[in-house]
């Protein structure tokens, strides 16, 4: 009888501390579509092509004032370039296959902080219907309990993807540059 009261005791005790404490779950952050943008440079033998694309939709998780996930809609046909007729190239089955894959998705998988403002991002960015994991670095520009901004920089593999159009006369690799902006 003693050892049922005192066990019973003890999760009451034990179910007092945890009512009092709260628990820290992560903020949602919603991309402002309309800030936020993807900026890319696909080089040539004779030159390169900038562009852009919009990002369609979005989500990130913040936990004590650090980004800890995310998750990201594209949206390729708003795909623009300084060449109009590179444009309906890059939508057409040799690139992006818009009419099958109109989308893009990434997740993020893990962050892990390298200093107060910067992440090393893992994820899985599907692409074409093939999904690949992507690591890059993420610089916190600003974070507060009402929004963030965050920039990356880095070069994304496009054969990953199954995009091996023009091999040899195109670079496989395309710089990328995110500019990306949300709000609770």
């Amino acid at each position: 009888m003693k050892k049922t009261l005192l066990a019973l005791t003890g999760a009451v005790v034990v179910a007092g501390i945890f009512s009092f404490t709260t628990a820290k779950f992560a903020d949602t952050y919603t991309v402002n579509a309309t800030d936020s943008k993807v900026q890319f440079i696909g080089s040539k033998k004779a030159g390169y092509h900038n562009g852009t694309l919009a990002i369609k939709s979005g989500v990130v998780a913040v936990e004590a004032g650090k980004i800890s996930g995310g998750k990201f809609v594209f949206d390729l046909a708003s795909v623009k370039t300084d060449a109009e007729k590179l444009d309906g190239h890059l939508k057409s089955p040799d690139f992006f296959d818009v009419a099958k894959n109109p989308e893009a998705t990434f997740e993020i998988t893990s962050v892990a902080y390298t200093s107060a403002s910067t992440a090393d991002v893992t994820g899985k960015l599907t692409l074409r219907g093939i999904t690949a994991n992507v690591k890059f670095q993420a610089v916190v520009r600003s974070i507060d309990d009402k929004k963030l901004f965050v920039q990356a920089d880095f070069n994304l593999d496009r054969t990953l993807f199954g995009i091996n159009y023009g091999a040899g006369m195109l670079s496989n690799d395309v710089q990328v540059h995110t500019f990306l902006f949300a709000a609770k």
